[in-house]
Order: structure tokens, then C-alpha cells, then sequence
């Protein structure tokens, strides 16, 4: 019998909030140059086979859900039927190929929920673009992975270097899929082996009783700032927080990172608070010029933060906190934004939030799927903050898909219930 490796709760808190309009996979839109591929175009057969045969390096990836019976909770288990094919899809461009073809193709793709009798994730590869180019759009459900994770995947699935040389075909053979009675035997016998290690832990926590009260103490005190940050409060109306539907259009931009640094250099903080402040200076734009709209005076966004540590890179699932920030939408001076924008932070960082935050996520993780689901969807109902902004530091170091150099990666992240 196959081991149970059940969902954490902030994992299984993204499968709660997916609801018809909220879509709770994250993607990309990565451009390759293939032009130093056979034949300089894409051959997915090859491509499929390659990919086969690394994906034994990411086993979550042959693996789908399966809910325990009673308590419904989800665990991961290999899937029986699992169909390359069905995951890595191809498709093409009609005439002329353009970019603004391809961001509506991303976003036609991203309006569609992933199966859930299914492994979580698809990858599509787009031809048609000019100069030997192709796109990957790639769907992989919030459940699964986190933005961090995904970089360290992408190193699995990449080559450092341009290499056609093909890996050994693989021998994956899947463990038979459990009836509900081994679930829920497997279950318990994860309940029961939990608690032997925490009585056989227990000389140990008695050794380190000072190291916990204290441990304890700065928890406490970091949740406390946490929820006064705004958790508990509603965020306001504005022009982008109102109701959504299914569909999703998906745009990008791009800038020299050296151009963010130069910012960083000269005035201090970190790349993050200059992403804030652009983004700030962003939002007070479309107002006063599109929604010919006065910025309001408090305007929160959620950045998430990872809380992965060394030893868990490379890991699936979400290692992640959510700082809440106030954006200094209303102020005219640039530089007064970034400043703003600095000292919010600084006490983000000062008061440990970002273990307050995750803190929360821990102390509710042995509440009953019915109470995460409904506890996930209240929380997003009350909207505690305006919009989202990640800063996901990408690979330092060239990427390829066999002979396909990497030129670029754009980012896609869940809409939440009315986040426009």
C-alpha cells in the first residue's frame, strides 16, 4: 500500500477557495528560441519523451488526489491512468504569430479549471511564433507548488546548457490506487506513528523548555502583529475590486532588473520595495487617468513571502506567508512613495509578520476540511486587502529545453474573489 502524503493546510485551503469565478492555478508564458533545434523548429514528440523521462525527478507530477473517506480530507496518489499527452499539449499560432496572439491564447487557457481527476498541471507549446520561436503556457494548480518551488523546478526540467542528448526513457510503474478502507487505515497509521515520535521527543522538549516558552513568546507576539496589520479588517471599494467572472486576459511588460537595483542603490531598501513603490505608482495611474478616480487614501496589497527554508528547496507544495502592506496610493512624489513604501516594510520585517502569518496558517492546521473550506472562503470574502504583488526571483543562470534557450518568463497568479 502506497504512502499517504496528505495536503498542509495552506495547501489544501487553495483547493477550498476554488470556487467557478476564482481559479486557483498559478502559469506562466515562457519564449524559447528554437531555432538551434533540428530542423530549427519544435518537435513535440521529442520534447514529450524528454520530458518522461525527467519527470521521475518530480513525482508529484504523476500523482493526483484522493480524499479520505469520512473526513474528506485530501492526500496525494499515484494516478493509474496518467497520460503524458493529456498534460503536455501542442497547438500553434494562425498568421502572423504576434505576441499580443499569443497573451490572448494565455489567457483563454488560463480561464479553464484544471481536472481534478487528474495530476494538476498541463503545459502547453505554442509554435508560430517568428524567428523560430515557441511558447510554453504552463497551468500548475496552487495546491502543488509555490512560486519559489516552481524556480527550483524549472532547474529540474531545464538543462544548464543546450544539450539534445536524450535521458534514459522512464520505468515509472504507478503504486495501485488505494480503496477507501486502506485510506483510512493509512491514515491512522499516520496519526499513530505521529505520536510515537512526539512522545519519543519528549526528553528533548524538556531539555529545550526555555528554547520553546521563548520561541513561544515571539510567535505570540508576531500573530499579534499580524492581525492588527489588517486581517481582521475589510479592505475598501475601489475600480479594481469588483465582481469578476470566469474569463481572464493576461498582459505583461518587462524592465532591466539593473534598472530596479540602480533605484535600490540610490535610495536604499530592497528590490521588493521598489516593485512596491513601481506598482504604487502604477495603481494611482489608472485611477487618476483611467477611472478618472481620486486614489483613496488606504490602499493594502498582500505580498506573499517565502518561509521555504535551505533543506525544503526543490520541495512541492506552499512554504509561503502573506505580508499585508499599505501602498501610499494617494501621494503624488515618487519619492515620497518609495519611502513610504521602505518604512512599511521595515516594520513588516521588525515585528516578524511574516512568521506571525504563517504562525496563523500553523495553529490551524488540524481543523477538519469542512472548517478549512469554510474558514478559506470567509477570509476571501472579506477582502482584507486590494490586490496581490509577488517578487519571484528568477533563475541567475541561463535555462534550456534541450537546444532552446529561455528568453523570457512571465508570471500568473490567482485572481481572488472580486480582485480585478
Amino acid at each position: 500500500m502506497q504512502k499517504l502524503d496528505r495536503l498542509s493546510f495552506l495547501d489544501t485551503s487553495f483547493l477550498a477557495l476554488e470556487q467557478p469565478n476564482t481559479h486557483m492555478h498559478v502559469g506562466s508564458v515562457a519564449i524559447f528560441d528554437g531555432s538551434d533545434m533540428p530542423g530549427g523548429k519544435l518537435d513535440i514528440e521529442r520534447v514529450r519523451a524528454f520530458i518522461s523521462a525527467r519527470l521521475d525527478l518530480v513525482p508529484r507530477y504523476r500523482q493526483r488526489l484522493a480524499w479520505i473517506p469520512v473526513e474528506q480530507y485530501p492526500v496525494w496518489i499515484d494516478d493509474e491512468n496518467f497520460d503524458l499527452d493529456y498534460h503536455v499539449r501542442h497547438t500553434a499560432l494562425p498568421k502572423p504569430g504576434t505576441e499580443e496572439q499569443l497573451k490572448r491564447l494565455a489567457g483563454r487557457l488560463m480561464s479553464q479549471q484544471l481536472d481534478r481527476a487528474k495530476p494538476l498541471w498541463e503545459l502547453w507549446f505554442v509554435e508560430g511564433l517568428p524567428d523560430g520561436k515557441f511558447g510554453v503556457i504552463s497551468k500548475i494548480h496552487h495546491c502543488m507548488i509555490d512560486g519559489i518551488s516552481g524556480v527550483d523546478l524549472m532547474a529540474v526540467m531545464y538543462n544548464l546548457a543546450p544539450d539534445g542528448a536524450m535521458p534514459e526513457p522512464s520505468t515509472w510503474k504507478p503504486t495501485p490506487t488505494p480503496t477507501g478502507a486502506e485510506l483510512v487505515v493509512g491514515d491512522v497509521a499516520r496519526r499513530l506513528r505521529s505520536t510515537i515520535d512526539r512522545l519519543s521527543n519528549a526528553g528533548q522538549l524538556v531539555e529545550d523548555s526555555q528554547q520553546l516558552v521563548m520561541r513561544a513568546i515571539r510567535k505570540a507576539t508576531a500573530v499579534s502583529a499580524s492581525l492588527a496589520s489588517g486581517w481582521l479588517k475589510r479592505g475598501i471599494a475601489t475600480p479594481l475590486n469588483q465582481h469578476i467572472g470566469p474569463n481572464r486576459r493576461f498582459d505583461w511588460t518587462a524592465m532591466p532588473l539593473s534598472d530596479v537595483k540602480s533605484v535600490k542603490a540610490a535610495l536604499g531598501g530592497s528590490v521588493n520595495d521598489v516593485v512596491l513603490a513601481i506598482v504604487a505608482g502604477a495603481v494611482r495611474h489608472f485611477f487618476l487617468e483611467h477611472r478618472s478616480a481620486e486614489p483613496p487614501a488606504e490602499y493594502r496589497a498582500m505580498a506573499p513571502v517565502s518561509v521555504r527554508s535551505e533543506s525544503q528547496r526543490g520541495t512541492l507544495g506552499n512554504q509561503v506567508a502573506m505580508w499585508l502592506v499599505d501602498l501610499p496610493v494617494d501621494d503624488p512624489d515618487p519619492l515620497s512613495r518609495y519611502r513610504k513604501v521602505m518604512a512599511a516594510t521595515t516594520k513588516l520585517k521588525e515585528t516578524d509578520q511574516a512568521l506571525g502569518a504563517a504562525t496563523l496558517v500553523q495553529m490551524s492546521s488540524g481543523a477538519p476540511i469542512t472548517l478549512v473550506s469554510l474558514a478559506s472562503r470567509l477570509a476571501a470574502g472579506r477582502r482584507p486587502f486590494a490586490t496581490t504583488i509577488t517578487n519571484v526571483p528568477g533563475p541567475q543562470f541561463p535555462l534550456y529545453l534541450l537546444e532552446a534557450r529561455l528568453e523570457h518568463q512571465y508570471a500568473l497568479v490567482p485572481l481572488w474573489e472580486n480582485h480585478g
